[in-house]
């Protein structure tokens, strides 16, 4: 009986570009060990965010609030799924105390879905800014926020307290968005970040993410509805496999696409484009105040 050889097909090997060093330093150590006594959730954590190193180490930090468990299940996300826990109304003081400790000028709020609530956690949203600027009064803010399944009156409440900058992200382009944001609308996302600007926020902001199967029409695309909309600020970077369990990544994105990417959308009209393999939303996010 001839035996046949199983041929498994290993994962493709990120290239060199996308390498980063492990996170270090007495900064990094510092700010983990807050994060930990203050029982905070940051999406650098919970997201497998490859710039924790970088950006903890420089004394800076994205807070996620309403827990760190999603009602969504994301293709792309690596936060938990599944049934959260209560809200915890003590989170916008204790977000609002580690700013303070941690001296940050410029804080970077975001959340987890929480469409199992009547609210969606719009509330929520509102004393943790509230708190951050009572206690951190020359602390800029920037709100990284749901859709909010499209209820107005769920995004005006962000809008009535004027954070510098408000961002959702789009994620992907038209064509993909069913298979990776399972429970989100391209159209939504556009329409929620076209209510924004209508209604007053200065400086709005997406981001998506490239090598999931994605061409670069679809990439241009997706940019033009963006500018279509006003909007201001663009972040493009490379997806990254969480886990086994998630959409494999399809394609690593060269740093020169990257770059020309950055270049059209400049001459598109956008005031700042972050477009890089390691780039995330809230990636150098204090240079976009300006």
């Amino acid at each position: 009986m001839s035996v046949e050889t199983l041929h498994i097909q290993k994962p493709t090997p990120k290239p060199k570009w996308l390498r980063v060093k492990l996170p270090t330093g007495k900064k990094y150590t510092e700010l983990r060990g807050l994060v930990a006594k203050y029982d905070l959730h940051t999406i650098c954590a919970s997201g497998s965010c490859p710039n924790m190193g970088e950006c903890w180490g420089e004394g800076t930090a994205t807070f996620m609030i309403l827990g760190n468990t999603c009602t969504r299940s994301c293709g792309f996300c690596g936060v938990k799924t599944g049934r959260p826990e209560s809200l915890d109304w003590e989170e916008p003081e204790k977000v609002a105390r580690s700013i303070k400790i941690m001296k940050i000028k410029h804080a970077v709020i975001t959340s987890v879905d929480r469409d199992d609530l009547k609210d969606m956690g719009s509330i929520m949203w509102v004393e943790t800014v509230k708190a951050i600027r009572r206690m951190n009064p020359e602390t800029t803010l920037e709100t990284l926020i749901p859709d909010f399944q499209g209820v107005t009156r769920n995004i005006d409440r962000i809008i009535d307290v004027n954070p510098e900058i408000v961002s959702h992200n789009m994620e992907t382009v038209k064509r993909l968005t069913r298979e990776v944001r399972i429970q989100a609308k391209y159209e939504r996302s556009l329409e929620v970040l076209r209510y924004l600007k209508e209604q007053g926020i200065k400086r709005t902001k997406s981001g998506i993410m490239l090598g999931l199967g994605e061409t670069e029409a679809e990439v241009l695309d997706t940019m033009r509805d963006l500018r279509s909309i006003d909007l201001d600020i663009v972040t493009i970077g490379q997806y990254l496999q969480p886990s086994k369990k998630h959409l494999p990544v399809k394609e690593f994105i060269t740093p020169e696409q990257f770059k020309k990417y950055e270049t059209i959308g400049l001459e598109m009209g956008f005031r700042h484009v972050e477009s890089g393999p390691l780039v995330r939303s809230s990636y150098k996010a204090q240079k976009h105040l300006t």
